[in-house]
């Protein structure tokens, strides 16, 4: 399996499927394809990804010549091309939770992906600041977040009980409420902490940081 990527420090949808292959041991190969310029005919980025997908977007996944786009569908054939690695929780009940919460972040928050793009390296509290105290929507966002995040089994432990696709798909919030250092209660902190010292999660941001300094 081959997955295309986009920057480690900026792209929050391939840090979702990179995460679940790398936090699953999954066997594949990582294909990293920079951003570049915004002019489409300098733009090796969309001229790369448009000949391997026709909507030009990372990430994706092409295996035994089929290629698959969107984080969410990426996740999904995995889980059913590794039925034994319980991707998704194997309790049905948390399974139906878990999907349910995943295609909510899939679908939902568009103020704090829009106002908070992700950007791993970068200390943007001043942004955030200015951000919450202007944004109702934003608030509103992350209100609705901490209350999903309140509701996991264990207050230490992941979303579903293990880590699962459900906590790939909330990485980046935890990665763009870390950067903008919005403010959150104790239990969100305790859950982003949990998600930061995963081991994929580190060797994610340790990407991205190799990214800024090369």
């Amino acid at each position: 399996m081959r997955l295309y990527i986009g920057n480690k420090n900026l792209s929050s949808w391939s840090m979702r499927a990179w995460l679940v292959c790398t936090a699953f041991d999954l066997p594949f190969e990582e294909v990293l394809v920079r951003f570049s310029g915004l002019d489409l005919a300098e733009n090796t980025f969309t001229q790369t990804m448009q000949k391997l997908n026709g909507n030009g977007k990372v990430p994706a996944l092409v295996h035994d010549d089929r290629v698959i786009w969107d984080s969410l569908a990426i996740c999904e054939y995995l889980a059913e091309l590794f039925p034994d690695q319980a991707l998704w929780p194997e309790d049905r009940g948390l399974r139906a939770r878990a999907r349910s919460m995943s295609a909510e972040m899939h679908s939902s928050f568009v103020s704090l992906r829009s106002k908070c793009p992700m950007n791993i390296t970068a200390d943007l509290a001043h942004e955030g600041q200015a951000l919450w105290s202007s944004s109702a929507e934003l608030r509103q966002d992350v209100q609705r977040i901490e209350q999903i995040w309140a509701e996991r089994p264990q207050l230490e432990g992941f979303l579903c009980g293990n880590f699962s696709i459900a906590d790939a798909f909330y990485a980046p919030v935890v990665c763009r409420l870390k950067s903008y250092q919005l403010p959150v209660n104790s239990s969100s902190v305790q859950y982003m902490n949990t998600v930061l010292a995963h081991p994929a999660v580190q060797l994610w941001i340790q990407g991205a940081m190799a990214e800024t300094t090369t």
